[in-house]
């Protein structure tokens, strides 16, 4: 039992509570535009339900479970109690109020800009400080995390950093970085239109510096299963973790690689030169890297265990595996959606194949599989791994949680391979409803339809792991073993400063930033004249 256990749970059920009432509204999303639904007489309740499911889903669940998770971490792997315990509390109070005062105006209709904004669009300024509100929350974790990380190194000069801290600090340098860019367009151009002190924007600069946050916040996002892949996995099924050096290197990677990339989201836009889009479309086939090195890794790490269970032959490690221990499902289901989500995503980079799917539903499918389904999944195993640890309470729904895991699996194949399919059809997302008595749209609501039969398993999933952990808080006490990650084959006795360093690899990140941002932004912002009227929403003209 470790002293910040409160804190932690407090950061999970908020977390999940959250990601359950998005599910549901991403649900009722695609009931109304499904062939079952005969269209809504006032469309902008859809764009309300996209822009809370939205926000809810990329600034509140995640951020929350990487900020829980990474106050576990400390104490955990570092064995001594998180300083800044109050300041841990006050950033989850700021997280608390920043989400329900941006929520307000959008459930009354004044802010349904969705969660990327689209400026010359403009919502209610609560909304957007309710949104920054969060964002400060978090960077008070970032802060933790190093201020934490520097006095245990003071302490124990020369030791390798264990590797859970060294991910998750390098999880926080990225996302203090990467927010910076939303940070800027909410604080530079969304807020002084927002409270009346403008009446233009431009719209471009505005997409720009978003772009800046993006694509990294999905890194961020991904940082906490990446750590539960290294650090968590390998021990929960028996075996060792292949390589130490390999995860280290796999995280700085991350960190270097994921800031560069952001401006292959705005292809089809023509405030920047395609010189600029190309390189960032280079550097976003450098994220391939550190994913490749991960599943090399965690496939050996995993052999290990099937070896170690007996496993012989080429192949017959893979039936030796523990394929009823939750933990397992939840690692194997991983990687088959990240599978099929990477090799969507190179679409996305390219420069000319985007043309072809560019704001169509195969978009939705794609970063639904990468964080809805590779992420979202390794949450669960997270909260699963840590339940015992958080409440001192057995979590023994062993087939419940079993259950739970391929309700989401299969929910999430159901929902986002039809999606792929009507995107290479250009059906177009982020539509409140289609009509199907039009002879070019009425062969998609099959497809449609699948969809939402596959997103009623996904709130199936979602209400089990609910009922799994309130019943981890009912469970009998128990006496546990001292938690402990996963040991590498190879316990490194040293570890060179590079990898147990961050300077070297945040000057890389913001300098790469600076290249591949610099010159965009300040010609954008050299440009006269290119502020656009902004557009109230949610206002009666």
């Amino acid at each position: 039992m470790f002293n910040s256990r409160k804190l932690v749970l407090a950061h999970f059920w908020l977390a999940f509570i959250a990601f359950l009432i998005a599910l549901i509204l991403g649900e009722w999303q695609m009931y109304v535009r499904s062939p079952l639904h005969p269209g809504l007489s006032n469309p902008e309740l859809y764009y309300r339900s996209v822009t809370a499911h939205g926000s809810a889903m990329a600034y509140v669940f995640p951020t929350l479970v990487a900020m829980g998770f990474g106050y576990a971490i400390v104490e955990l792997a570092l064995k001594r109690p998180l300083v800044g315990l109050r300041w841990a509390w006050a950033g989850y109070i700021l997280i608390v109020v920043g989400t329900i005062v941006a929520m307000v105006p959008v459930a009354m209709g004044l802010a349904s800009v969705l969660y990327t904004f689209y400026p010359p669009m403009i919502g209610n300024a609560f909304f957007y400080i309710g949104v920054v509100l969060v964002v400060v929350g978090s960077w008070i974790w970032v802060a933790l995390m190093s201020i934490n990380l520097r006095l245990w190194k003071k302490d124990n000069p020369g030791t390798p950093i264990p590797l859970p801290m060294f991910a998750n600090v390098a999880g926080a340098y990225l996302w203090a970085w990467t927010s910076v860019g939303a940070s800027l367009e909410i604080l530079f151009q969304i807020l002084p239109v927002a409270l009346g002190f403008r009446n233009t924007i431009d719209a471009g600069l505005a997409r720009i510096l978003f772009s800046w946050t993006l694509h990294a916040i999905v890194y961020f996002w991904l940082f906490p299963a990446y750590i539960a892949f290294y650090t968590l996995i390998p021990r929960a099924i028996g075996g060792r973790l292949y390589s130490d050096m390999m995860g280290r290197v796999a995280f700085v990677l991350f960190l270097v690689f994921s800031m560069p990339i952001g401006i292959h989201h705005v292809f089809q836009d023509p405030q920047v030169g395609e010189g600029f889009k190309l390189l960032h479309a280079i550097f976003t086939g450098m994220v391939s890297v550190p994913t490749l090195l991960t599943v090399f890794t965690i496939t050996a790490s995993v052999e290990i265990a099937g070896r170690l269970r007996g496993g012989k032959g080429l192949l017959g490690w893979v039936k030796a595996l523990p394929w009823k221990n939750p933990m397992m499902l939840a690692i194997a289901f991983s990687f088959i959606m990240l599978g099929f989500g990477g090799a969507g995503g190179i679409i996305n980079m390219s420069y000319k194949m985007d043309f072809t799917v560019h704001n169509t539903q195969w978009i939705t499918g794609h970063f639904h599989l990468i964080f809805g389904g590779a992420i979202v999944i390794m949450y669960f195993a997270i909260a699963y791994d840590l339940w015992p640890h958080l409440t001192g309470k057995a979590l023994d729904s062993l087939r419940l949680m079993r259950m739970q895991l391929w309700l989401w699996f299969i929910g999430m194949i159901v929902v986002t391979f039809p999606w792929h399919y009507a995107g290479i059809l250009s059906i177009p997302r982020r539509m409140a409803y289609f009509d199907y008595s039009d002879p070019a749209i009425s062969p998609q609501a099959l497809s449609v339809l699948i969809t939402f039969f596959g997103g009623l398993l996904l709130v199936a999933s979602a209400v089990l792991f609910i009922i799994v952990l309130a019943r981890g808080h009912l469970g009998s006490q128990i006496k546990l073993p001292e938690f402990r990650f996963s040991i590498p084959v190879h316990q490194p006795s040293r570890v060179p400063i590079a990898l147990n360093s961050f300077a070297l690899w945040l000057a890389l990140m913001i300098g790469l930033t600076l290249v591949n941002y610099g010159f965009p932004i300040a010609k954008l912002m050299a440009v006269e004249e290119t502020s656009v009227p902004a557009i109230p929403v949610g206002v009666k003209r």
